[in-house]
């Protein structure tokens, strides 16, 4: 659907849907509006008018779109670090720079670097925070998802953003300490931050970091790389990015 100043919406239509919602993806700007599988085209149509305000505004303040690319400073565990190309293997860090094989897409090379370096940052910190707190979580996933640093289910599996990897290592300390605390409280209840504040003492700044700077992380673009859609796993989940 496009609407009358060029903007295109997706319609999308879910069974478990009991009201329309209006998404702009943080990442490349889409816009979805998701609405009950019965309800008629045309109250979409007139809902979409009542937001037409609300759309602007939400695509104005959306970061401008980065895309990764040689001489491109891509941040990595919050510094900015030049992609060069050269002749290696795999990229590694070098002082200021982000070597990367000069003969691969460099989208594809970045992405796989900061998944792996996302996967052992992410590990080390789920584990110290789940000893802390007398619980265990059954598995970590990695994906790259449109609307949410972190998850976890009532079956103790652990979902995160890979584009953490981009955030200061405190911000992804946070995010991991967050999901941790779900695996004592599936919910955002004060027993909940509670458990967070022991795990992370100083979070709020942590927290307010990712709300001021994440949709940075999201507007990088890896061309090549493989995105995900925020598809919730199997049993009840706690959804995070509301909190983060």
């Amino acid at each position: 659907m496009i609407l009358e100043n060029g903007t295109e919406v997706t319609l999308r239509r879910h069974a478990g849907a009991r009201r329309m919602t209006l998404r702009v993806s943080r990442r490349d700007g889409s816009v979805t509006l998701t609405l009950p599988r019965r309800m008629p085209e045309s109250q979409a149509l007139a809902f979409l008018r009542q937001q037409g305000d609300w759309l602007s505004r939400a695509l104005a303040a959306l970061p401008p779109a980065r895309v990764v690319a040689f001489g491109a400073l891509l941040p990595v565990e919050g510094r900015a670090l030049l992609l060069t190309p050269a002749d290696v293997r795999a990229p590694q860090v070098e002082g200021e720079a982000l070597i990367l094989p000069g003969l691969r897409p460099p989208g594809l090379t970045a992405a796989a670097f900061l998944r792996g370096l996302a996967q052992a940052r992410l590990a080390a910190a789920s584990d110290r925070h789940a000893a802390a707190l007398g619980r265990r979580f059954t598995a970590i996933a990695l994906r790259d998802t449109r609307s949410r640093w972190g998850s976890c289910t009532d079956r103790g599996r652990l979902m995160y953003s890979w584009r953490l990897a981009m955030a200061p290592p405190e911000v992804l300390d946070y995010v991991a300490a967050h999901e941790v605390a779900h695996l004592a409280h599936m919910d955002h209840s004060p027993d909940f931050w509670a458990a967070v504040a022991r795990l992370c003492p100083d979070y709020a700044a942590r927290r307010a970091w990712l709300r001021t700077h994440g949709g940075t992380l999201h507007a990088w673009q890896f061309r090549g790389a493989a995105a995900e859609e925020d598809n919730a796993e199997e049993g009840r989940e706690i959804d995070s990015v509301a909190e983060t």
